[in-house]
């Protein structure tokens, strides 16, 4: 007679056997959540995503037919997942920043990161079972390949942005976060208000136009930090100026974050959180403002240069539902909605119960701003706003994964403002082929990037404007009478990698 316990029993065995594989099955089941395939929406998306994504590129996972398609699946919020190895995400990076503003890393240390990124799998795991916040796991294979670098009140970093891009396949969108106010008639009710804007792989038209008005906001961040240094005297702690701009480096605009790190260096708070919490937090003893432009004159700016504007972090706000009505009125196109807060290092971490907690918290924030965006008929977006200070305060590039139909969203009202930008500045270099107009083309990428075995020679004009639009422009986008003319106007004139040499003859 065989023991209840004896599991030498084939028939015990194999029942044991099947209640594990059963277990870990629901285990596994439970931890991913629920997979789906993609619907005929998501596919469609993902296959218009992945398109503009992979323009610049001869090959890429999913050139040759939909069969790479099917191997994805997408969890509860639209987001897709790899079901075999080696494949890729689309994952969207639309906020971030570097030394060239109040970051601390260099554009391309920006990109190496963006690239060897990859939130842990098993942390998010472990929230995302509990939480239907509008965020789901990172795999390990699951880098950022676009990346929008939205320095505070400059584009001085894209170009290093873009050529340390090249090296790792990602694409960037070149992006300037606008520090503004809104200023109502109840003074009362006046608070700044930071505008992301999006542009074109040339960069924005009437790029003067923009870039003074930029010059004057980092202007005003000189006097703004000096009035912080000063009001942090007058409250007994004498910190330095010299200090400040030492910290925010040569030729940047120092701003909230420099004076806080200064703060911390020097002694007189444990952390930035307390600087802010304790003396720069909006309206704080040692707040001050600066010259920053009306929220609604820079909303204008940006749609007027060819450029997508975004409200950042409008949770930020004390009044958000008037200013987003009224830059909603000023062309606002769309507004952060996705955001992350943290990262965990592993589910054993004693935080976790307390992350948890919090992104229940921003399950109704999710909710609240995606309410609005839908009010007001706004693009919901979101991005990671990463500094790269280090700690466990801060999202990592990459964290806030957004659903492929946000994606092709977002691309299906950027691509024609970004096409018609592109066109402007070709127009402009084929009614005059100068130096300074092929300058505004290549704004953000030196032209000895076209040298090299992987392209042919330069022969004329035409063949710069095939290259740039193949690298910009969708097959379909091309196929348009006035980059024909424009092909056309400069099939005779002839170019070298330093300029345009005096046309040969013109049409």
């Amino acid at each position: 007679m065989v023991g209840l316990g004896d599991n030498n029993n084939p028939s015990c065995q194999n029942n044991i056997s099947s209640k594990a594989k059963d277990k870990k099955k629901n285990k596994k089941k439970k931890r991913g959540g629920s997979k789906r395939k993609m619907t005929p929406e998501q596919t469609s998306a993902f296959k218009s995503v992945t398109e503009w994504v992979y323009l610049d590129r001869h090959h890429h996972p999913n050139s040759s037919s939909t069969a790479g398609l099917l191997s994805w699946v997408v969890d509860d919020f639209g987001v897709q997942k790899s079901l075999g190895r080696g494949m890729e995400k689309m994952v969207f990076e639309l906020h971030s920043h570097s030394k060239h503003s109040d970051g601390f890393l260099s554009p391309s240390k920006l990109v190496e990161r963006a690239h060897g990124n990859g939130v842990s799998h098993r942390a998010w795991e472990a929230v995302t079972e509990e939480t239907h916040y509008g965020m789901a796991e990172l795999s390990l294979n699951s880098q950022v390949k676009v990346l929008a670098l939205t320095d505070h009140d400059t584009m001085s970093g894209i170009t290093e942005a873009v050529e340390a891009a090249r090296r790792f396949g990602i694409k960037i969108i070149p992006g300037v976060e606008i520090s503004t106010i809104f200023s109502p008639r109840n003074p009362e009710m006046e608070e700044p208000v930071h505008i992301l804007a999006y542009y074109s792989s040339c960069g924005p038209t009437r790029y003067e136009e923009l870039d003074k008005l930029l010059c004057n906001i980092r202007e005003g961040r000189y006097v703004r930090a000096k009035d912080m240094v000063l009001k942090l005297n007058k409250l007994k702690l004498p910190l330095k100026w010299e200090h400040v701009t030492k910290i925010a480096g040569k030729g940047v605009a120092p701003g909230r974050l420099h004076v806080a790190r200064a703060m911390v260096e020097a002694g007189y708070v444990e952390n930035l959180k307390q600087a802010f919490a304790r003396y720069l937090y909006d309206g704080g003893p040692a707040y001050s403002t600066g010259s920053e432009p009306l929220a609604e004159a820079a909303v204008q700016l940006i749609c007027e240069t060819g450029g997508l504007a975004v409200l950042a972090h409008p949770w930020a706000l004390k009044n958000p539902i008037p200013i987003i009505r009224r830059l909603k009125d000023a062309g606002l196109h769309g507004m952060e909605v996705y955001r992350s807060d943290g990262r965990l290092a592993g589910k054993d971490d004693p935080r976790l119960l307390l992350v948890k907690s919090f992104l229940r918290l921003l399950d109704l924030h999710f909710t609240a701003y995606n309410d609005l965006a839908d009010t007001y008929n706004l693009l919901k977006l979101g991005g990671s706003d990463y500094h790269g200070r280090g700690g466990h305060g801060e999202s990592e590039l990459g964290s806030v994964n957004l659903p492929v139909v946000v994606l092709h969203d977002f691309l299906k009202v950027a691509r024609p403002i970004w096409c018609s930008a592109i066109k402007d500045i070709l127009e402009g270099y084929a009614k005059e082929p100068s130096d300074t107009n092929l300058a505004k083309i290549a704004r953000f990428t030196r032209m000895g990037s076209f040298k090299g075995s992987t392209f042919p020679p330069l022969s004329c004009g035409k063949d710069l404007i095939d290259r740039c639009l193949a690298s910009w422009l969708t097959a379909e986008e091309q196929q348009n009478d006035e980059f024909e003319a424009i092909r056309l106007k400069l099939s005779h004139a002839t170019i070298n990698l330093s300029g345009v040499q005096v046309p040969i003859e013109t049409k």
